[in-house]
């Protein structure tokens, strides 16, 4: 069985290009072939700013929103975030939807397809890994960076990509899907020693 990657949108404005550059993924990601990959807007969810009562490592969610995200976030092995750079970081959305849970999230690799002005989104990345990795999963070293990104959309508003985003691509999810098997020991429930 393949691996379940939620390439997830991480920007929720109105006028937003991420649905086009995650399309764009997606489409690649069904070309690699060795992922089943699901789109996952957060702008769908619409999460408020983080009202649960209780601390998310305590899994006792109240409130829908809460638990339909939780669902979502537990049925994936491997995560993709596409994200815009913020003021050198990553939007609120993402940094909210990443704290609502905890347990979910962990020992599950991630990668991260950036965009913006010069820097492509890069800052906003490296703001992003440090709050992953306290989230126990492990982000790839290898990532997509599109940098004046207004530039890649067609007439239409479609991502048109080029041969080093798609190399870029192509190394992060080769990467996502060694991380994937490992991790997922750590995953599997623990099972009793034979004959205790």
């Amino acid at each position: 069985m393949k691996p379940r990657l939620h390439i997830i949108i991480a920007s929720t404005r109105p006028g937003r290009v991420g649905p086009a550059v995650a399309q764009w993924f997606r489409d690649y990601a069904g070309r690699h072939g060795e992922f089943d990959a699901h789109l996952v807007d957060l702008a769908d969810f619409d999460l408020p700013i983080y009202n649960e009562p209780r601390h998310p490592v305590m899994q006792q969610y109240e409130l829908p929103h809460t638990k339909r995200w939780a669902r979502s976030v537990e049925q994936a092995d491997a995560y993709v975030f596409v994200t815009p750079e913020y003021n050198f970081s990553p939007p609120p959305s993402l940094v909210n939807a990443l704290n609502y849970v905890y347990r979910e999230w962990n020992y599950k690799p991630c990668g991260f397809v950036s965009y913006g002005g010069v820097s492509g989104g890069i800052r906003a990345v490296q703001i992003a890994k440090q709050l992953v990795t306290t989230l126990k999963m492990m982000p790839m070293v290898e990532g997509v960076m599109v940098p004046m990104v207004g530039k890649s959309l067609d007439d239409e508003g479609r991502f048109v990509s080029n041969d080093p985003v798609e190399h870029s691509a192509q190394q992060m999810l080769d990467e996502l899907l060694k991380w994937s098997g490992a991790l997922a020991t750590l995953r599997a429930p623990a099972t009793e020693s034979a004959g205790s």
